[in-house]
C-alpha cells in the first residue's frame, strides 16, 4: 500500500465523525435518552410519594404523549417519542390489569430480551441486527453483506456486543422483579436504563469507526443512471446529425 492509499488523518477523523453522526440520528441522541427515561421516571417518583399505581400510569402515558406533541409541533421525528408512547401505553395495561404496578415495567423488560435473542440469532445467521438497521443510515442498505466484508464483521461484532449487554440487562432485571418491591425495582431499573445503552452505543462507534468505509449504494445507483442517460444520447446524436445531413 502506497502512501497515497492510506487513509489520512483528515480521511480518518471526517469517517469517525459520519460514524457518530449516523449512530446519534439512528439512536435518537440526547433528546431520544431523554423521551425513553422520563415516563418511567416520572411514574416511579409518583408510586414512591404516594403508592398510587393509577395516578403514577396516567402520569407516565401524559408525559409520553407530550413529548410526541412537541416533536410534532417542531415538525421533528417522532419514530422516538412514537416507540415511547407504545411502550408506556403497554406498561399502563399491563400494569391496571393485573393491579401490580411493578407490571408497568413487564413490556420493557420482554422487548429488551427479546431485542438481546434478536441480536445474537441474527448475527449467528449471518445478518446481524445492527448491520439491518444502520445500512440505510449509512446509505449502505445490504451491500455490507456481499461487497464489504470488512465492514460486516464490524456490524457482528457491535451486534454481539448489543445482544450480550441487554441479556447482562435482563440478567440483573428479572430475578429483581420477583423479589424487589416496586419502589426499588422501579429505580434500579431507571438506574440501568442509559448506562447499557451508551456502552453499546461506544462499542458500536469503536467497531465501525475501525471499519471500511459505507458503500454510498444510493449515489452509485445514481451514477448508473446518469451513465444510461448520457449513452442513450450519444446513440440518439448521430442519428439526429445524419438526419440534418440528408436534409
Amino acid at each position: 500500500m502506497t502512501s497515497l492509499d492510506k487513509p489520512t488523518a483528515d480521511q480518518d477523523a471526517d469517517s469517525k465523525a459520519v460514524t457518530e453522526a449516523a449512530l446519534f440520528e439512528a439512536f435518537g441522541g440526547v433528546r431520544g435518552m431523554v423521551e425513553t427515561v422520563v415516563p418511567g421516571l416520572l411514574f416511579v417518583t409518583i408510586f414512591t410519594i404516594n403508592k398510587d399505581l393509577h395516578m403514577s400510569a396516567i402520569a407516565a402515558l401524559a408525559v409520553s404523549l407530550v413529548l410526541v406533541v412537541v416533536r410534532l409541533v417542531m415538525k421533528d421525528t417522532v419514530k422516538h417519542a412514537f416507540s415511547g408512547v407504545f411502550g408506556v401505553a403497554f406498561g399502563v395495561v399491563f400494569a391496571m390489569m393485573t393491579g401490580n404496578a411493578k407490571d408497568f415495567y413487564l413490556p420493557g423488560m420482554l422487548y429488551t430480551l427479546g431485542l438481546a435473542v434478536a441480536y445474537i440469532v441474527t448475527t449467528l445467521c449471518g445478518v446481524p441486527l445492527i448491520g439491518l438497521i444502520l445500512g440505510p443510515v449509512f446509505k449502505e442498505n445490504l451491500s455490507w453483506r456481499t461487497r464489504n466484508p470488512g465492514r460486516k464483521k464490524a456490524y457482528a461484532k457491535a451486534s454481539w456486543a448489543w445482544g450480550l449487554i441487554l441479556l447482562a440487562k435482563c440478567a440483573i432485571l428479572f430475578p429483581m422483579y420477583w423479589w424487589a418491591d416496586t419502589t426499588k425495582f422501579g429505580w434500579i431499573l431507571i438506574a440501568l436504563k442509559i448506562p447499557p445503552f451508551l456502552l453499546a452505543v461506544w462499542l458500536t462507534w469503536v467497531f465501525l469507526a475501525k471499519a471500511p468505509a459505507p458503500i454510498d449504494v444510493f449515489a452509485e445507483m445514481e451514477a448508473e443512471e446518469k451513465a444510461e442517460k448520457e449513452a442513450e444520447a450519444a446513440r440518439k446524436e448521430p442519428g439526429a446529425a445524419r438526419h440534418r445531413r440528408e436534409v
